[in-house]
C-alpha cells in the first residue's frame, strides 16, 4: 500500500480534495477533536490529536488498497507545535511517514469554519512556510499544489500518477 498524505496551512483544500480524488482516505482527527473540545489547546491537547491521528491511520491500512490519502498525519501537527508553542516535541517526527507529501500553497481564499486559527496574511504565510520546514526537517518527499481549484486537483493526480508509475 502506498500512502499520501494532504500537508500544509489551513484553507488550502485539503479535505475537499481528499473526497474529490476517489480513494480511500483518513479525515483529520484534529477538526473533531477542535470540535469537540475547543480550540484552546495546548502541547498535550496537539500529542492527543497526533495519537488518535495515528490510530486512525492505522485502523485504515488493515485493508489491502493499493493507495490511501491521508488528510494529514504527525508532520502537520509538528508544524503546528512550533507556530503556536514555538517547540517541536521529537514524538512528533517519530511517527511513520507517507510515501509521498502534497504540500498546498495558501494561495487560495481563506475561509473561517469555526476550528481555524490563521487567517491572516502573515500568520497563513508563517504557517505555510513551518509546514514545509517540517516536510524537509523529515526528510520525505512532496509536491507543491497550488492555484485555483481545477488546478490542485490536475496536480495532485499527476502526483499520484507518478508516485505509481515509479514504484518498483
Amino acid at each position: 500500500m502506498k500512502t499520501v498524505c494532504l500537508h500544509g496551512p489551513e484553507s488550502t483544500g485539503k479535505t475537499v480534495l481528499a473526497g474529490k480524488l476517489g480513494y480511500p482516505w483518513v479525515p483529520e482527527y484534529g477538526r473533531a477533536y477542535c470540535e469537540q473540545r475547543g480550540t484552546s489547546l495546548e502541547m498535550v491537547d496537539l500529542l492527543a490529536i497526533a495519537e488518535g491521528q495515528a490510530a486512525e491511520n492505522r485502523k485504515a491500512m488493515v485493508t489491502e488498497l493499493p493507495l490511501l490519502v491521508l488528510d494529514t498525519d504527525q508532520l502537520m501537527t509538528a508544524a503546528w507545535a512550533q507556530m503556536l508553542f514555538g517547540e517541536v516535541p521529537e514524538a512528533l517526527m517519530a511517527y511513520p511517514k507517507a510515501d509521498l507529501y502534497l504540500l498546498f500553497a495558501p494561495d487560495v481564499p481563506w475561509f473561517d469554519d469555526g476550528t481555524r486559527f490563521f487567517g491572516e496574511y502573515e500568520k497563513r504565510s508563517r504557517f505555510a512556510d513551518l509546514a514545509e520546514e517540517m516536510l524537509t526537517r523529515a526528510g520525505v518527499p512532496y509536491v507543491r499544489i497550488c492555484g485555483d481549484w481545477e488546478q490542485r486537483e490536475r496536480l495532485a493526480r499527476e502526483a499520484i500518477g507518478e508516485l505509481f508509475s515509479f514504484a518498483p
